[in-house]
């Protein structure tokens, strides 16, 4: 196979908007601007670029898609972190020996939030 993952796109009503929080929430920065109809993040946490395109009536109901992100040390710190930036808490899931919560971006996206590798 030659397919490598190299970029995840987000449908919302503002693409400039999430693409900052994004940007933000990762450590990345915007690397391209289209008029605020497509914008690319990149670098910080993630290994591949977020885009985020404007459209004028998102997909309603659960995203097909979604982001599933590892914890720095502290899963709840790092909840804590994205609640005060915007996010809202979905769920907290799993058990003892494997926790991750369910958050939304401030656009409705879900993501999830894993703890930190136990290997």
């Amino acid at each position: 196979m030659n397919l490598r993952l190299s970029m995840v796109t987000i449908d919302t009503t503002d693409a400039d908007a999430l693409a900052e929080w994004w940007a933000q929430q990762i450590g990345g920065e915007i690397v391209e601007r289209n008029d605020g109809w497509y914008v690319m993040v990149a670098g910080g946490a993630l290994p591949v670029r977020l885009a985020f395109q404007r459209v004028e009536d998102p997909t309603p109901g659960k995203n097909r898609v979604h982001l599933e992100l590892v914890a720095g040390e502290h899963l709840e710190a790092e909840v804590d972190r994205l609640v005060a930036a915007g996010a809202t808490l979905v769920a907290r899931r799993g058990d003892e020996s494997f926790r991750w919560v369910t958050l939304a971006d401030p656009d409705g996206n879900v993501f999830c939030v894993a703890q930190p590798d136990a290997h």
